[in-house]
């Protein structure tokens, strides 16, 4: 690749003090401020350790690492064969550093990856010291990657362990994550006279402020949406509800409506409304446009009164509760039913007690980025060994609740790069506040989760795997998945970091009905909350039944845009034929307008 010859007078343009003056004092007013701050935040619970916390994890990664370096020094020659390829990789790129200063077109060693915004900046490219920065890090982050790849002794949950933390520490130590080898921060604090460090350190106390049990690093601007709206604005009633839901019907758009409705079940370690965006990404919305009678389950967000509830109340006086409601609001036998993250393992653990007992409840099944073998899943193993899990019991059993904090916190480690660090860069170093993003302010909005359900649901699952080995049971009936007879259709999201597409895939290989998997581009919320007229991602069909995904996608037919519309058809063939539109609460009355009130709850 060929390099233009960098300008040296305009490579500092952009790096000189209009007003030193007012430069001196803001750089003066933000190292005081933002000392109190740091010391501040040294003082929260959050760096004092617990569970979950950046702490915790801090000192995990420090002895994670420390075995991996252990066992890099147990090899004398190796050891000595890395540090030389890696001086010699160092030394090669300051010499293209120096030829290209001096004008020659030299092809950089190394290129971020297509998908890394990092380093989009100009300069990034142009900057002959950014560009050193840039490829010096990448080259390191490499090498690391190739030791550890190439470390013997290291298996199993020990070596994903590693991979894990080793990421974290290199998207912490990113030249990008600096302000002395960050372009665009550097030029902005020239530009502004270093108002925007002033600015980023009032952020950050805001963030402090707001903040409860772990630090919060806002992701969007939460002045900009207010439920019912701008977003949870789909019209509809609360028809139902009891001490763990309130169960939303919503009001009809079409002339005429499938015979058979559908009942939603979100996860309830988040809020429902990720199903109803704004207008242009509502699921909801597009399902009632399409003839469909929807109801969603809309979770409380428990307190330590709700402490002794457990995962099997979550089934029968959640799910099934409000499943029995719908049929007396609908007068039929039969529904159908979907569930979306945990709320789809919930779902299908409910599904599996009631093929136990030969109840029909359900017509079909739809499950959205759902786990019901987790042998497979993925990086959240690592927050689930017996450990982890006793510092939660402990934590969960004083309070009568994990905050939501927690768990929001373990899935933003799980993507440091997307989550974590621009906001860091944004916010405390450009000093701007974050752009407003209807998912990223539901991501924020985050739930507690009571303690019994919680404890049952990370041992018995994650650690234990009851449920796909057969062990579980739920009122006194033992569960086995292979009892499903009705239709399913699961959908997983290729690039999951949550709820893993091979994970996804094995589990739906469990039920002995008919299967319409699905496999959707992008990730867990993106490739879910993918509307139509949008036609950003794809999603793959028909692949012939394996073992392994990989083998299924082999065989599978690739479609361009949301998966939505295959879905309706597949759903029409479920729900019988028309009828008339339905007013909410004709049978159960109407206790309040959505998106009522429980979602509202912080």
């Amino acid at each position: 690749m060929q390099q233009d010859k960098p300008d040296a007078p305009s490579l500092f343009t952009n790096y000189l003090i209009s007003n030193p003056e007012a430069f001196a004092a803001n750089i003066l007013k933000a190292f005081e401020k933002g000392s109190e701050m740091l010391s501040k935040l040294a003082e929260r619970p959050d760096a004092k350790g617990g569970p979950y916390s950046t702490a915790s994890e801090l000192s995990a990664a420090s002895e994670n690492l420390t075995t991996l370096v252990r066992l890099w020094l147990s090899d004398p020659v190796r050891v000595s064969e890395a540090q030389s390829y890696f001086v010699s990789q160092f030394a090669a790129l300051w010499n293209n550093v120096l030829m290209r200063m001096m004008g020659m077109p030299i092809a950089p060693l190394i290129e971020p990856a297509s998908n890394d915004n990092r380093f989009k900046d100009p300069e990034w490219t142009h900057n002959p010291f950014f560009n050193f920065c840039k490829q010096a890090y990448l080259l390191a982050c490499k090498w690391a990657e190739d030791q550890l790849k190439n470390t013997p002794g290291l298996e199993g949950r020990d070596r994903h362990r590693a991979e894990f933390y080793l990421r974290q520490m290199t998207s912490a130590y990113a030249p990008s994550n600096f302000m002395v080898t960050n372009p665009e921060v550097l030029r902005e604090t020239f530009r502004t006279n270093a108002q925007n460090l002033v600015n980023g350190v009032t952020l950050l106390a805001e963030d402090m402020s707001r903040s409860k049990d772990l630090m919060k690093i806002s992701q969007s601007d939460i002045s900009a949406f207010e439920l019912g709206r701008n977003l949870a604005t789909t019209p509809g009633k609360v028809v139902f509800q009891n001490e763990l839901l309130q169960l939303i019907q919503f009001s009809p758009t079409t002339d005429k409506v499938r015979e058979r409705p559908i009942m939603m079940v979100p996860p309830w370690i988040n809020k429902y409304y990720i199903l109803d965006l704004t207008a242009q990404k509502s699921f909801i919305k597009y399902v009632v446009d399409q003839g469909f009678t929807v109801f969603v389950v809309s979770w409380i967000n428990p307190d330590e009164s709700l402490a002794d509830k457990t995962f099997e109340d979550y089934i029968l006086e959640g799910i099934l509760a409000a499943a029995e409601a719908v049929r007396r609001e609908t007068n039929l036998k039969e529904i159908n039913v979907l569930g979306y993250c945990v709320g789809g393992t919930a779902l299908s653990t409910g599904l599996a007690y009631l093929a136990h007992r030969g109840e029909d409840v359900f017509k079909s099944c739809t499950l959205l980025t759902t786990q019901v073998d987790f042998s497979l899943a993925g990086d959240l193993l690592l927050f689930t060994d017996d450990n982890q899990l006793d510092s939660l019991d402990a934590l969960m059993t004083e309070r009568g609740f994990l905050d939501g904090s927690r768990m929001a916190n373990v899935f933003n480690m799980m993507r440091p790069r997307d989550l974590i660090w621009p906001y860091v860069i944004n916010n405390y170093m450009l000093g701007k506040k974050p752009f407003p993003f209807d998912l990223l302010f539901w991501n924020q909005d985050s739930t507690r989760m009571a303690a019994a359900n919680h404890k049952f649901y990370l041992r018995e699952f994650y650690n234990e795997n009851r449920l796909a080995k057969g062990e579980m049971a739920i009122a006194g009936t033992k569960l086995e998945l292979g009892k499903i007879k009705l239709p399913v259709f699961p959908v997983a999201t290729r690039e999951d970091h949550i709820a893993p597409a091979p994970s996804v895939y094995r589990g739906s290989l469990m039920f002995s009905g008919p299967v319409e998997f699905v496999l959707a581009g992008s990730g867990h919320i993106a490739g879910v909350v993918n509307p139509p007229d949008k036609v950003k991602y794809q999603y793959w069909t028909d692949g012939d039944k394996a073992p392994a995904l990989e083998d299924w996608i082999k065989s599978a037919t690739e479609h361009p845009g949301s998966w939505w519309p295959y879905w309706i058809k597949w759903l029409e063939k479920q729900s019988g034929g028309w009828t008339i539109p339905r007013t909410p609460g004709q049978q159960l009355g109407v206790i309040e307008d959505a998106p009522g009130s429980y979602v509202k709850a912080r």
